[in-house]
């Protein structure tokens, strides 16, 4: 048995006495760890459907913001000159590193998952498509535009503005509504944390009358109650949490076939953000638990 130092040993007494004035087991002790195991499971998908979300759309945006294309629609024997204008314009340009004609195969697998394998390109008017490399520093879009319109009359450049906007959008928004749901989650976990940490004061309003008898005063029965349920958040937070990072560790690795339905996980040092979730769930329940406990002892005088 280790003896402690006279105010640690007279701390450690008092906290004894204090957990005594809160009941260890009824609805209340149950309902405050459910509730913070639950909200810190939800959490951590909410965590990670923000960050692989978000990911996705800088990915998609970075690679489009470095390519472009140049359609061609001409008549059938102006194709193949068109194509060579179109290139020979486009390797002179500067601020374009390369460029290069998409061959039929290639078009084919691109268009393979709308009209099937079987696809004749030869018979179908379909325009013959140029991709092009940015280099650094970037080329003038409307220069470009103006040339090709010179050269090859049927040319039209694409540099993915249209599309990069929009996801660049998504990418804002889907990071707004993941941290507008962590809030949310926050929020409806202190307000739970509040109303448990209340009744449990007004079920004890006999016991906190004769304390108030004997001499104790208004903190020291709030602090018992702010420990007791800061510990209960605490755990049921740790569990949520480990529960939420084992099942976000099962979903499927990030794939290019599956798009936006896989690598919904952490990435790197991201996989340290959920460990940050049961001291922020202690801290909340601190919080709303002395909010919660100062106001019903008011009441209760």
């Amino acid at each position: 048995m280790i003896d402690l130092p006279g105010p640690l040993a007279r701390l450690a007494a008092s906290l004894r006495q204090a957990d005594r004035v809160v009941p260890p087991a009824g609805p209340t002790a149950w309902l405050t760890t459910f509730t913070a195991a639950a909200m810190a499971f939800l959490a951590v998908f909410a965590l990670a459907l923000s960050l692989a979300a978000g990911r996705l759309a800088d990915r998609w945006g970075d690679a489009l913001a470095h390519t472009a294309t140049v359609r061609i629609s001409a008549p059938v024997d102006q194709i193949a000159a068109q194509t060579a204008a179109v290139i020979d314009v486009l390797i002179t340009t500067p601020g374009v590193a390369s460029a290069r004609a998409i061959p039929d195969d290639e078009a084919r697998a691109l268009l393979e998952p709308w009209f099937g394998p079987d696809l004749p390109l030869d018979r179908l008017p379909i325009p013959r498509l140029v991709e092009l490399t940015e280099g650094t520093p970037g080329y003038d879009a409307q220069g470009l535009r103006l040339r090709l319109a010179a050269e090859a009359p049927g040319a039209v450049l694409d540099d993915h503005t249209r599309w990069r906007r929009p996801l660049s959008d998504a990418a804002g928004r889907l990071r707004l509504l993941g941290s507008l749901a962590l809030v949310l989650i926050g929020a409806a976990f202190a307000a739970m944390i509040t109303m448990a940490a209340s009744a449990a004061l007004a079920a004890n309003a006999q016991v906190i009358g004769v304390l108030r008898l004997i001499g104790a005063r208004d903190a020291w029965i709030a602090r018992a109650f702010v420990r007791r349920f800061t510990l209960r958040a605490l755990a049921g937070a740790a569990a949520g949490a480990a529960a939420g990072t084992a099942a976000v560790a099962l979903l499927p690795a990030a794939d290019a076939a599956g798009g936006f339905l896989t690598g919904l996980g952490f990435q790197g040092a991201a996989w340290a953000f959920p460990l940050a979730l049961p001291p922020l769930a202690a801290v909340v329940a601190f919080v709303a638990t002395r909010f919660a406990a100062l106001q019903k002892l008011r009441e209760l005088r």
